[in-house]
C-alpha cells in the first residue's frame, strides 16, 4: 500500500481540462479531477470524454479522480474510464456507504479513497476501512452535516462533525491506512480561518486537507509543517535515545510515546523516511 504523504489534494472540474495543468503546478501532493459534483449532470459524458483525451495528450500525468457515487448512471462508466487509463493513480469514491461499493471501485487496480459523508456512511465505516484496496479515507463534512441535518457552519454542527473526525481516525488506525484527510475549507478567501481549520485536522491526526482552490495548497502545507523548534526537540529527543528504555530531554521525561511523536514530526518534515 502507498504511504506517501498526502497533505493537500486538490479538485479540479473534469469540464475543464485547461485547469488540470495549473492544478499539477499548484504545489498540491495530489490532484483530483472530478467527475461528481463540480460538474452538471449535462455535461458528464462530456466531462469523461474531456479527461481521457487530456490523458492521452499527457502520458505523464498522475491524476486521481472522483467518480460518480455508486447508483449514479455514470459510475459505471467512470470506473471503466480509471481502470483503462495509467495516468489515474487513484479513485475517490464519494458517499462510500459499504465494502461492496469499495470491492467495485478497487476492481480498477486503482488505491481507492472513500469519503465519508453520509449517515449510512458513517455507520459502516468499520466495514468500509476493512476493504481490500483502500489506501486512506476521507471526510465530507459538507454532505454529512446536510445527512443528519446540521445547520453547517454553525460551532454546534461543529462540535457533531468532530465525533464524526473521530470515528474516522479510529477506523483508519484499525485497519491501518494512511492518514485520513479531513473535509475541504468551503471559504476560499478566509486564509486565516483555514489556517485554523488545518491546525484542528493537524491535532486530531489527520494527514491533511481535500483543497478546492489553488490559493489553499500552501496555508495548509506551511501549517502542518512542524515549527522550527518542535523539529530541533525533536532531533535531540532521537539522538539522545540511544537505546535507552526512559531518560529525560529539556527536564522532561521521554519514553516510547514521546519518542514516537518525535519521529513522526520529522517523518512530517520530511526529515526521515515514515
Amino acid at each position: 500500500m502507498n504511504r506517501a504523504i498526502i497533505r493537500s489534494a486538490l479538485f479540479v472540474p473534469a469540464s475543464r481540462p485547461e485547469r488540470i495543468p495549473k492544478a499539477l503546478a499548484s504545489g498540491a501532493d495530489a490532484v483530483i479531477v472530478d467527475l461528481e459534483d463540480a460538474v452538471e449532470e449535462a455535461l458528464k459524458e462530456q466531462a469523461r470524454s474531456s479527461l481521457a483525451t487530456f490523458l492521452a495528450a499527457h502520458p505523464e500525468a498522475r491524476l486521481l479522480v472522483r467518480v460518480n457515487a455508486a447508483g449514479h448512471p455514470g459510475h459505471a462508466a467512470d470506473l471503466e474510464l480509471c481502470a483503462r487509463q495509467p495516468g489515474v493513480c487513484g479513485v475517490l469514491l464519494p458517499k462510500a456507504e459499504s465494502a461492496e461499493q469499495v470491492a467495485r471501485a478497487a476492481a480498477t487496480g486503482k488505491p481507492v479513497w472513500p469519503i465519508v459523508e453520509s449517515v449510512r456512511g458513517l455507520l459502516a465505516l468499520p466495514a468500509i476501512a476493512a476493504a481490500e484496496g483502500i489506501e486512506r479515507l476521507s471526510l465530507g463534512a459538507l454532505d454529512l452535516g446536510l445527512d443528519i441535518g446540521l445547520a453547517n457552519g454553525s460551532p454546534a454542527a461543529g462540535r457533531l462533525l468532530d465525533q464524526a473526525r473521530y470515528v474516522i481516525l479510529l477506523a483508519s488506525r484499525a485497519s491501518g491506512l494512511a492518514p485520513p484527510l479531513d473535509s475541504v475549507f468551503p471559504s476560499i478567501a478566509d486564509l486565516e480561518g483555514l489556517r485554523q481549520a488545518t491546525c484542528d485536522a493537524r491535532d486530531m491526526g489527520f494527514g491533511g486537507l481535500l483543497c478546492i482552490h489553488p490559493v489553499q495548497v500552501q496555508t495548509v502545507h506551511a501549517t502542518l509543517m512542524p515549527s522550527a523548534s518542535e523539529l530541533d526537540w525533536a532531533r535531540r529527543v532521537l539522538s539522545a535515545g540511544n537505546g535507552s528504555g526512559v531518560f529525560v530531554v529539556d527536564g522532561a521525561m521521554v519514553d516510547a510515546p514521546v519518542l514516537g511523536r518525535a519521529r513522526r514530526l520529522l517523518e512530517q518534515a520530511g526529515q526521515i523516511s515514515a
